[in-house]
Order: structure tokens, then C-alpha cells, then sequence
């Protein structure tokens, strides 16, 4: 008898010792987010999917955290809380910079960036009757570029800039929120309005399905602008999204990018396996929001201005994405 309970005894410990082994081998990451609406929870649920499909192969159990977002989640990975999280661009790059929120903290030396995704794109939507059919042609209009603070009106600034166009002089400039001005245009109380936004966009939708014939304008020759702003990157907008523009083909333009960044402190090994799921089921994750339809392999690795994490560096190279 006590021979018997010795056994099953050892038994016990010996299944307890391999499932703790079994454990020991699963490493738990989570990927930061955005709300629960936005397009950044979605993205990082179909990459959590994507890598956890192969969890026996890779030894990954991968989560997903709805959070305030861009800040929050470069935070977050610095202080080792996220192993990974969705930023954009351009606030990528004031991190790595010590610029806006990290002013104080300084640099911010750990982060790294894996690969953009989808582009919030500087839209420029004009009325056709006012014969805007690329931002060169705003001199003397009436134009929206954003309230003062927003996103989009820096963004607006720095296209109308790059053309040589003074907002102050060569504008009427509106200061109105973008949500407001849909319906000016349709009212034919300015011209053109400007809007950083993910395609597609309600608001959008809204400005080109009115009385008045209205039109997205090409926001082209920014290629300096892109070399002295490394979170801006080229952007099409395809025009299937709003049947009521008067366009005939997509529309050229630039933006920021949705980035998935890292921790120098995560491993070669984890992030090597989440950009090759990613990358390898390409038409997959294209599928999963319109914003993605137009994009391709080698704008995921645009609007990066953190260095690349060495297990994604290793990725592109075996896939000649890099060199």
C-alpha cells in the first residue's frame, strides 16, 4: 500500500514537473491597442490570431489589450508592462526623439520599430466647381486645414508648405474641426477641407455624396517633405471607397503610418515569428479593414523612425526585403 502511494505520489510529481515544463516553454505576450472601435484593436487581434495559430510551433501565447493608444502604448512597452503596441508614426518618432510627452523622460533608447500598417492619410477633399484638383491649385481658396492643436493641421501645414504655399498669406484659411466640415463644403461656404483620416472615412463619405460635385485632390511633389519628416510616408487612397468623388483613378498622397512597435528587451526569437505570420499570410491580414486594401510589402516598412528590432531586421532580409 505505501509502496502504491509512493508511485502514484512520484507519478503526480513527475506529470507536475512536465506540465511545468510544457509551461516554462510558452512565452505570453500582449500587443497594445487602441479602443475597442478603432481599427487598432482589430489589427492587433488578427495578428495575436495569426501567431497563436502556430503557438506549438513557436512556443507563443499571444493577447490582445484594448488601450488609450499611441502614448500609452509606448509607454507601456518601455516599462516592460506591453511586449508590444500600435503607434503612429510620427509619435514613434518623437519618442525615439525625446520630443512632446518624452521632453522630460528623454529619449527613449529601447524602442523599436517591427513594421508600419495601415496609412492615415492628409486628405484633401475640394470642390470641383472651384477647379482644386491638386493642392497647388488652393492659392487664393477657402480652405480648412484643422482647428488649431489637431494633428491634422500640422499635417496640412507641412503639405501646403512643401508646395511653396503660405497659409497665412496665399489661404483664407478656416479653423474648423474636420467633423464640420463636410457640411460647409456641401453648403459652399469654403472650397476645400483637409482631414487626416483612415480610408474609409464617414466624414468623407458624407462631403462626396452631396448636391455639390466634390473631388479628392492629389497632394504630390512632397518627396522633400518625407526626407525631412522620416513618420511621413506615401499614401494612396483608393478611390472605390467613395463612389460619389468625381475621380477616375486613386488618389496620390502621404500620411502617417500605424506602426507596430517593440522593446529592444523582447526577443529576436518572439518578434521574428510575429512579422513572419504577418508578412507570410499577406492577403490575409489585407482582408481584414478596408484601410489595407492598396497596401503592399514594402510600405509596411515605411514611416519607421526607430531603429528595426533585430528579429524582424532577420525576417526581411530572408525574404529580400532588405538588404
Amino acid at each position: 500500500m505505501k509502496k502504491g502511494m509512493i508511485l502514484g505520489v512520484a507519478l503526480a510529481a513527475s506529470m507536475l514537473l512536465s506540465f511545468g515544463t510544457a509551461q516554462a516553454k510558452t512565452q505570453f505576450v500582449t500587443i497594445g491597442t487602441g479602443g475597442i472601435t478603432g481599427v487598432y484593436y482589430p489589427t492587433g487581434g488578427a495578428i495575436a490570431k495569426m501567431v497563436n495559430k502556430k503557438k506549438k510551433e513557436y512556443g507563443i501565447r499571444a493577447t490582445v489589450e484594448s488601450t488609450g493608444g499611441s502614448v500609452f502604448n509606448i509607454n507601456a512597452v518601455m516599462n516592460g508592462d506591453l511586449e508590444f503596441g500600435i503607434a503612429q508614426s510620427d509619435r514613434q518618432f518623437q519618442a525615439v526623439q525625446g520630443m512632446a510627452e518624452w521632453k522630460d523622460k528623454g529619449p527613449q533608447e529601447n524602442l523599436r520599430a517591427v513594421f508600419s500598417i495601415h496609412p492615415e492619410s492628409v486628405t484633401l477633399v475640394a470642390a470641383v466647381d472651384a477647379g482644386i484638383k491638386n493642392i497647388k491649385d488652393l492659392k487664393g481658396k477657402k480652405v480648412n486645414i484643422g482647428n488649431p492643436g489637431s494633428g491634422q493641421r500640422q499635417n496640412a501645414i507641412d503639405a501646403l508648405d512643401a508646395v511653396g504655399i503660405n497659409y497665412e498669406k496665399d489661404l483664407q484659411a478656416e479653423s474648423i474641426k474636420a467633423s464640420e466640415a463636410a457640411s460647409l463644403l456641401q453648403d459652399g461656404r469654403i472650397d476645400a477641407f483637409f482631414y487626416t483620416v483612415g480610408h474609409p472615412s464617414g466624414s468623407i463619405k458624407e462631403a462626396t455624396s452631396g448636391a455639390r460635385k466634390v473631388r479628392l485632390a492629389e497632394i504630390t511633389d512632397v518627396d522633400a517633405l518625407l526626407k525631412k519628416y522620416p513618420y511621413y510616408a506615401k499614401a494612396t487612397i483608393a478611390i472605390s471607397n467613395y463612389p460619389g468623388a468625381q475621380n477616375d483613378k486613386d488618389v496620390d498622397t502621404f500620411g502617417v503610418k500605424a506602426t507596430l512597435i517593440t522593446s529592444v528587451k523582447v526577443s529576436d526569437d518572439v518578434v521574428y515569428a510575429i512579422t513572419k505570420e504577418v508578412f507570410d499570410n499577406f492577403e490575409d491580414f489585407k482582408k481584414l479593414h478596408p484601410a489595407y486594401a492598396t497596401l503592399t510589402k514594402e510600405q509596411m516598412l515605411e514611416g519607421l523612425s526607430a531603429p528595426i528590432h533585430p528579429g524582424a531586421m532577420k525576417y526581411y532580409k530572408e525574404a529580400g526585403l532588405m538588404k
